[in-house]
C-alpha cells in the first residue's frame, strides 16, 4: 500500500493533482457564524437599561405626585456637600440638578451591571434592586443627606423601594434578552 501524497501551498492548502477534482482537496471552511455579545457589554447594558428605567420613573412621578420619592435632591444635596468639604461653592440649582441626574444614572449603571450576564440575572436584578430601595430609605439619614426626600411617608417609602425594585427587575430581564442576542 502506497501513501498518496497531497500537495500543499505555502499556507498548508492542498493543491489539487493532475486528474484529481479540486473540491475533493480544498479545505472546507466553515461560515463564520454570530457570536454573542461579551460578557462585560451585556452587563454594562443591562445595568444603563436599569439605571434608565429607575431614573426615567422618578422624573415623571415627582412632576405629577407630591408624594413621590426625590431622590435628586438626595444627589444634589450629596454633591453640594462634598463640593462644600472641598472648599467649593456648589453651582446654582439647575446645573446642580443635572450632575446629580448624571450621577444617578452613571453609579446606578454601575450597579445594576452587578446582575451580570448569567443565568440567574433576573434573580440578582430583583435582589439588587430591593437591597438598592431598602438602601434609599435607610442611608440618606444616617449619611447627613435628610430623611424627607425618600422617607417622608410610608407611600414614599414603599415608591422608593418599587422604584429601584423595578430597575433591578428591568436590568435583569435585559440581562436575560442580552444573553441570547447575537451579533
Amino acid at each position: 500500500m502506497a501513501k498518496e501524497l497531497i500537495l500543499t501551498n505555502k499556507q498548508g492548502t492542498p493543491i489539487a493533482q493532475p486528474g484529481q477534482k479540486k473540491n475533493k482537496l480544498a479545505k472546507k471552511t466553515k461560515k463564520a457564524g454570530k457570536k454573542r455579545l461579551n460578557k462585560w457589554l451585556t452587563a454594562g447594558l443591562s445595568g444603563m437599561a436599569g439605571a434608565l428605567a429607575v431614573t426615567a420613573v422618578h422624573e415623571t412621578v415627582r412632576r405629577f405626585y407630591p408624594e413621590a420619592p426625590r431622590m435628586d435632591i438626595l444627589g444634589m444635596r450629596a454633591i453640594a456637600k462634598g463640593l462644600r468639604s472641598a472648599g467649593q461653592t456648589p453651582p446654582e440649582n439647575d446645573t446642580l440638578h443635572t450632575w446629580a441626574l448624571l450621577g444617578d444614572i452613571l453609579s446606578n449603571s454601575l450597579y445594576y451591571s452587578l446582575v451580570g450576564s448569567g443565568k440567574k440575572a433576573l434573580w440578582r436584578g430583583t435582589v439588587l434592586g430591593a437591597a438598592a430601595g431598602v438602601g434609599g430609605v435607610v442611608l440618606p439619614g444616617p449619611l447627613g443627606l435628610g430623611t424627607a426626600p425618600s422617607n417622608r411617608t410610608t407611600q414614599t417609602q414603599a415608591l422608593t423601594v418599587g422604584y429601584y425594585l423595578m430597575a433591578g427587575v428591568v436590568a435583569g430581564l435585559a440581562a436575560r434578552y442580552l444573553r441570547k442576542v447575537k451579533v
